[in-house]
């Protein structure tokens, strides 16, 4: 038996940092995407997990009113993280996902349609997206609205006859403003309702048992059917007098989990010369745990809802970031340029109330868990 609760919550962490390479998070004007093609690799290796995989993206505007996209997406994951050694074997297992998209500009309204789909070997999901902005006021506000639909069934490997649903809902509002020729603030308000199976059949928790040498065994997992959350985003974008900006951001998220958790980013770009540019981003991440999650619960069936997913738990996170890209004209009738990028960042995780079960101590004393990850992201871009 195989645990994949981290390839699923490890995939929920990682995605944006990929896709924020290809896809814009919050709308400045209704303008059409520029026609480009984009080949990345991408790579993830820390806590006893590596995932890695290519992804290509190709988009194609036509008559100045229509954009196309399609998105190639693949994720490789080993997983011997501290949850699979210590309740089963390690595993490796591959997400292929694939999407494409359509946006439409009408004078200053831009709408955009989207539909993907992933699949593994125990999961498979299928998306709907929608969205809609205008500009405003001499084209210095954009507001944009978005709806997007999931569909998931949950599998179990060795289980044929295991089966469930899981559907979720996002809503969102973004509002961008141009302040000054160098200042942009943008503001999102965002809600995700989920329903049906949303823990993940393979995982367990811990609960004390002298009957048992080690002192505790294990039962499995049990989450409400239902979780609606709801976030909001400040984003600061200054753009300095020497060919260089600087993005701040904070957000704030919380659910009926009674998750909380606070994230603030910072990011400093330069551009060097004609041809480079430089990047360096911070970011601090804490968050309080769910009411039902436990390291260690006093018996079997002790509450209705039981968790021990360390990504549910009260933590702290740190990432540091780095990234080079060189772009080069092309002198070319169908293609304008070219760019080279290498994005690293370096991710810091510090776990409050989740213990290293595989280090020696009684229960409930095991040292706190912490762990570490480096995520490499390296790309070409071609306009065209």
């Amino acid at each position: 038996m195989t645990l994949r609760n981290q390839s699923k919550g490890l995939h929920t962490l990682l995605l944006p940092l990929f896709i924020s390479l290809f896809v814009s998070t919050s709308s400045i004007a209704a303008v059409l995407p520029e026609d480009r093609a984009d080949v990345m690799y991408h790579s993830y290796d820390g806590g006893g997990i590596t995932v890695d995989g290519p992804s290509v993206l190709v988009r194609k505007g036509f008559a100045d009113t229509v954009s196309v996209s399609a998105n190639y997406y693949v994720d490789t994951i080993s997983s011997a993280s501290i949850d699979v050694v210590s309740t089963a074997s390690a595993y490796t297992e591959e997400r292929t996902e694939v999407s494409a998209g359509i946006d439409y500009l009408h004078e200053k309204t831009l709408m955009s349609f989207g539909y993907g789909e992933s699949e593994e070997n125990d999961y498979s999901a299928s998306s709907l997206r929608f969205s809609i902005s205008q500009d405003f006021f001499g084209d210095l506000t954009n507001l944009s609205i978005g709806y997007a639909q999931g569909s998931d069934v949950v599998g179990k490997t060795g289980d044929p006859d295991f089966e469930e649903d899981v559907t979720s809902r996002n809503y969102q509002f973004n509002l961008s403003q141009i302040l000054t020729k160098n200042w942009i603030v943008n503001v999102t308000l965002e809600t995700i309702t989920n329903q049906g199976f949303l823990n993940n059949p393979y995982r367990t928790v811990r609960y004390l048992d002298s009957t048992v040498p080690v002192g505790y065994s294990y039962e499995p997992e049990r989450y409400p059917e239902t979780r609606t959350s709801d976030a909001v985003a400040i984003r600061s974008m200054y753009y300095l007098p020497y060919r260089a900006s600087i993005m701040f951001e904070y957000r704030y998220f919380e659910d009926t989990w009674n998750i909380k958790a606070d994230n603030i980013t910072l990011r400093y770009t330069h551009t060097v010369g004609d041809h480079w540019i430089l990047e360096a981003n911070v970011r601090f991440y804490s968050q309080e745990g769910a009411d039902f999650y436990s390291d260690l619960y006093p018996y079997a069936d002790s509450q209705k809802f039981l968790a021990r997913d360390k990504e549910l738990s009260t933590f702290t996170s740190q990432r540091i970031g780095f990234g080079v890209s060189y772009i080069y004209p092309l002198k070319s009738t169908y293609l304008e340029k070219l760019s080279v990028n290498l994005k690293v960042d370096h991710l810091m995780f510090e776990y409050d109330d989740f213990r290293d079960v595989t280090a020696d101590g009684a229960p409930g004393d095991e040292p706190l868990y912490s762990l570490t990850a480096d995520v490499v992201r390296f790309y070409f871009s071609i306009w065209y």
